[in-house]
């Protein structure tokens, strides 16, 4: 029995990784979320008998620490975060305190034998980029967002774990994911939420900023792959879709796949948190995957199969 545990498992990404590990009946998953953002609707224990549910702030070492010496965790998938341009811009200060969390998984993984942690940092590592593709040994580190710090700050802790104690590690970092789970928070999802409502879709400046969308299939194939492979150990893995848009296009592409009513309505640019543009190198990313990428439209046609945004 392979005994695994998840922080932030109640999340849209984690939730889907659950679930796909889950199939596996050798597995023991054990899924630990404060529920902030969250939810437990999104967790497969109804159809899973392999899940365990503790609601728990990872942040808190006297709370988490308790569950790792109770099961001897063998891999650790750390995905639990403050998310959200909005949520992680108005509460800075509980963004920072997600560093107490990075260090405490890494110090009970090393004090209780864990074989390797993976984490989910984020494509805000990058900044404003200075080059494109975004290439995974390219990090300018010139965001001033407390959302990028911390995860510059959980890579650096990953890196340093593995060099003083040989902890084990693999960085995903992600790019815009969507999926049917996700919450309305999010631009695909509250676009899609507007316009199947025949509401208006707002979005920030002139819509020129550009962001690639990966599909959540492909993105927890990708890492599950990396897992059950052995792929990337102590390395870095961009995870994103491979082509290029611009918000403009995104919200008008949907309007038309939905048939909307809906109009684009633009409003002030964000002073801060709204990067002109990401596109990341996939070249690992497609190392671990055995199929093309889902197209947008394809993936926004599966998302519309089953609207199951969660607020």
């Amino acid at each position: 029995m392979i005994k695994i545990l998840i922080t932030g498992g109640a999340g849209f990404i984690p939730s889907a990784l659950v679930e796909k590990l889950a199939q596996n009946a050798d597995h023991k998953i054990v899924i630990v979320d404060n529920l902030l953002t969250g939810s437990i609707s999104k967790i497969p224990v109804s159809i899973h008998n392999n899940i365990k549910f503790i609601k728990c702030n990872v942040n808190e070492f006297a709370d988490i620490s308790s569950i790792f010496y109770a099961y001897s965790f063998d891999y650790v998938f750390h995905y639990a975060a403050m998310v959200g341009v909005s949520r992680t811009q108005e509460h800075p200060v509980r963004v920072l305190e997600d560093i107490s969390g990075i260090k405490n998984i890494l110090t009970l993984s090393k004090n209780t034998g864990v074989k390797r942690v993976y984490f989910s940092s984020s494509s805000e590592v990058y900044g404003e980029p200075v080059e494109f593709p975004q290439n995974e040994h390219t990090t300018p580190l010139n965001s001033r967002l407390p959302y990028a710090i911390v995860k510059n700050v959980g890579e650096a802790y990953l890196k340093s774990y593995k060099k003083e104690y040989d902890l084990d590690y693999t960085i995903f970092r992600f790019f815009n994911t969507y999926g049917q789970k996700q919450s309305k928070d999010f631009v695909v999802s509250k676009f899609i939420s507007n316009a199947i409502n025949n509401k208006d879709i707002t979005i920030y400046g002139d819509g020129s900023q550009t962001r690639t969308f990966c599909y959540i299939s492909d993105n927890i194939d990708a890492t599950i792959n990396a897992f059950y492979g052995n792929k990337f150990v102590n390395d870095v893995v961009n995870i994103g879709g491979n082509t290029e848009i611009t918000i403009l296009e995104l919200a008008q592409t949907i309007i038309q796949i939905t048939n909307s009513n809906s109009k684009i309505v633009h409003v002030p640019a964000l002073e801060e948190g709204d990067m002109s543009r990401r596109n990341p190198d996939i070249t690992k990313m497609k190392q671990l995957l055995n199929n093309d990428l889902i197209t947008l439209e394809e993936g926004l046609k599966l998302v519309l199969k089953n609207t199951q945004f969660i607020l």
